[in-house]
């Protein structure tokens, strides 16, 4: 689906069938979001489907990199979830600046770019140009929980 200027953020994400999931309390002595002046910095977000469950596997092996792409839309998913709660209103975000995308996969998977997409391709449907970031795509020996795909992000806001 392609960006529409009259459409806002959350009526774009219904027009994908998508909700905003309930960002649980971190596992750990951290948040979901730090703000330093306009800029929010996300932590790493796995992920998690709307009734709780984490997508596990290793990519290359028994996901393959079309699942871990909805696997990298649905860490989306919850990046916003986070942004919806941290701001109250995804209007408020300027651009998403930059993403760092792990992929939990074999030592010889190398489309972790393709797999990432997932998340950047949500965010450019949902923000249109605001929504196109810097990125970084890797792969990584192993992801906390097996988790297949691990993304944070940094956001510009509107004061």
């Amino acid at each position: 689906m392609g960006f529409s200027t009259e459409m806002n953020c959350y009526e774009r994400l219904l027009a994908r069938g998508l909700k905003l999931q309930d960002v649980p309390a971190p596992i750990g002595n951290f948040t979901h979001c730090t703000r330093e002046g306009n800029l929010l910095f996300l932590s790493g977000q796995g992920p998690l489907d709307e009734t709780g469950h984490l997508m596990t596997g290793k990519v290359g092996h028994n996901v393959t990199a079309d699942e871990a792409y909805t696997h990298a839309q649905l860490v989306g998913l919850n990046l916003l979830s986070v942004l919806h709660v941290e701001l109250g209103d995804l209007g408020r975000v300027r651009r998403i600046v930059k993403l760092l995308g792990m992929v939990n996969a074999t030592p010889d998977f190398a489309d972790h770019p393709r797999v990432i997409n997932g998340c950047s391709d949500l965010f450019v449907d949902v923000f249109g140009d605001a929504g196109r970031h810097s990125r970084s795509a890797v792969g990584v020996g192993s992801l906390p929980g097996n988790i297949t795909v691990e993304i944070e992000a940094i956001v510009a806001i509107r004061d």
